[in-house]
């Protein structure tokens, strides 16, 4: 008997080489404290508030938590989404991660929907989006495929 919907917690990502993630998403806004040491390498966190965590795992970790992990990171499965204060804000996000060396998939640019956005890949070319909230009077049709 089922007692309610499911309420979303986590999300772990497979890494390939923790500092690089741990860097980005830092440089990004998140907040990850330290870890014990020797768990540094292979699985941090950070709070997204709400209840949700943002889990980084190593892949070699991956594998005792998920015995049908395929190996290797980078599984491109969708786009983790950040919202950001302002249109403003998801521009200078997105120069000063891209000067950083990060890869920009998707330069800012004013969505059909009305917010300002962009996609930034993390160090296993995960998307990143950032996204300001919407703007009604900026709101559009989309165009169709």
């Amino acid at each position: 008997m089922t007692t309610g919907r499911p309420g979303f917690d986590q999300f772990n990502l497979v890494v390939a080489d923790m500092a690089a993630t741990v860097g980005f998403y830092r440089l990004l806004g998140l907040e990850i404290p330290d870890s014990l040491p020797e768990w540094q390498d292979h699985h941090r966190s950070a709070s997204l508030g709400d209840g949700v965590d943002l889990d980084f795992d190593s892949v070699e970790f991956a594998r005792h938590w998920n015995c049908g992990w395929p190996g290797g990171a980078g599984g491109r499965t969708g786009v983790l989404g950040f919202r950001l204060a302002s249109r403003d804000e998801v521009d200078a996000t997105y120069v000063r991660m891209t000067s950083a060396g990060y890869i920009g998939q998707q330069p800012p640019y004013d969505a059909f929907w009305g917010a300002r956005y962009a996609i930034i890949e993390d160090p296993d070319g995960n998307a990143v989006g950032l996204m300001s909230p919407a703007d009604p009077a900026r709101r559009r049709p989309p165009e169709l495929p």
